[in-house]
C-alpha cells in the first residue's frame, strides 16, 4: 500500500516525526516500509513557463516558435505539439537540465532557428504515459516556480 508522508502528516494533528521515524515506527508494529520514493525525483530543475506568443517556424510546416516566461527572462523555445496557446503555462526544461529518461538539454538549432529548452508532455517528465501534447498547467501557478512545488511532489511515497 501506497502512503504519502504529507497526507499522514496532515491526518495526525502534532505527529512531527521524519519519514524514517515513521517508517520505524510502522516495522515495529508489524507493518515494514519495504521502499520510500521522493515524488518529484529527478524533476527538480524544470519550472512553470507561461508562453507569451506561438507562431509558425520560418522553415517547418509543423513546428512552432514560442517565446516563454520563465520569470523575468523571455527564452526562445522551438516546439512540434500543436497543442501550445499564448498564455498558457507548461512544464519547461531549460538548457542543462537533465531529464527523468537521462536526457540533457542542450541549446540546439532546429531548422536554423534556436531553441533554450523544451516545454514537455507529462511522458517526458515520469508524470503520465500521454505525449500526445504537451502538458497544459492551471493558469493560477506562478511563472518561475519550480515545478515540484507547484505540483505538490515535494513528498515521499511510502511503499507500506
Amino acid at each position: 500500500m501506497n502512503i504519502s508522508y504529507s497526507w499522514l502528516m496532515s491526518m495526525v494533528p502534532g505527529l512531527e516525526s521524519s519519514s524514517e521515524e515513521i517508517s520505524e515506527h510502522l516495522a515495529a508494529r508489524g507493518a515494514p516500509v519495504q521502499a520510500m520514493e521522493l515524488v518529484g525525483a529527478g524533476l527538480e530543475d524544470l519550472i512553470v513557463v507561461r508562453v507569451e506568443s506561438v507562431r509558425r517556424h520560418p522553415n517547418a510546416d509543423r513546428l512552432s516558435l514560442c517565446d516563454v516566461d520563465r520569470g523575468g527572462e523571455i527564452l526562445q523555445v522551438v516546439c512540434g505539439a500543436p497543442v501550445i496557446e499564448e498564455g498558457g503555462y507548461y512544464p519547461f526544461a531549460g538548457v542543462g537540465v537533465s531529464l527523468p529518461d537521462g536526457v540533457r538539454l542542450k541549446k540546439v538549432k532546429i531548422r536554423g532557428e534556436y531553441s533554450n529548452g523544451m516545454l514537455c508532455s507529462e511522458r517526458e517528465i515520469g508524470l503520465g504515459r500521454d505525449q500526445s501534447g504537451i502538458m497544459r498547467l492551471p493558469n493560477d501557478l506562478t511563472v518561475g516556480q519550480p515545478l515540484v512545488e507547484a505540483l505538490g511532489l515535494n513528498d515521499i511515497r511510502m511503499d507500506v
